[in-house]
């Protein structure tokens, strides 16, 4: 994908109504401090577009990127972090469920685990979540410049055990400091997912 304009087109909060797009959308799940911005930040091929917090849980909102006036990015706030309210954490919580549920435009949802740690119950409550919804997720598997590479098979095995994932769930080792993963990820949506919305439009 060669990433000739990006516009952060819509921010949506808890009372916010929620866009009703005519292209794509490509969303992204993960806990707080999972490295989703910085993922997003490579994806479009960008350093500081999508703004990486100090204080995780800072993302309280669902942003719309467009991307060529061909698709959109969309990331979802942050789930999990212990210093946020319960009370704030439904609220986030309804916010991602209505538009998982109510996206008429949603192809795939990536959820970004952490390589180095078997998946938290947070995580595996998401998964179960995206998947009760009607996806399958593709697991991102981030901080792969963390591990070695000796231990990444091992690492991705306790990923996928650990979520329970269903059968031919793809799993994509990232890594936001070498960019490995970055070419796979959007190789992924164009082949499997922009095509089906191309097709179904002649």
């Amino acid at each position: 994908m060669i990433i000739r304009n990006i516009n952060l087109e819509t921010v949506c909060g808890i009372t916010s109504k929620l866009p009703e797009n005519t292209l794509p959308e490509i969303a992204f799940a993960g806990k707080s401090n999972v490295g989703k911005s910085s993922l997003i930040n490579a994806l479009m091929n960008r350093k500081s577009y999508a703004r990486i917090s100090a204080t995780p849980g800072k993302t309280q909102t669902i942003n719309f990127y467009n991307i060529n006036e061909e698709l959109y990015l969309v990331d979802l706030p942050g789930y999990g972090y212990a210093k946020v309210s319960e009370q704030e954490k439904i609220k986030w919580g309804q916010l991602i469920e209505r538009y998982l549920h109510g996206s008429k435009q949603l192809k795939v949802v990536f959820l970004l685990i952490d390589i180095r740690h078997k998946p938290s119950g947070n995580d595996k409550m998401m998964y179960e979540w995206i998947v009760s919804q009607g996806f399958n997720p593709v697991i991102i598997a981030t901080k792969l410049d963390k591990i070695k590479r000796s231990q990444k098979d091992k690492q991705i095995k306790i990923v996928k055990e650990g979520l329970g994932v269903l059968p031919g769930t793809v799993v994509i080792p990232f890594s936001s400091v070498t960019k490995q993963g970055r070419d796979e990820i959007w190789e992924l949506v164009e082949s499997q997912f922009l095509n089906v919305f191309a097709c179904s439009n002649d």
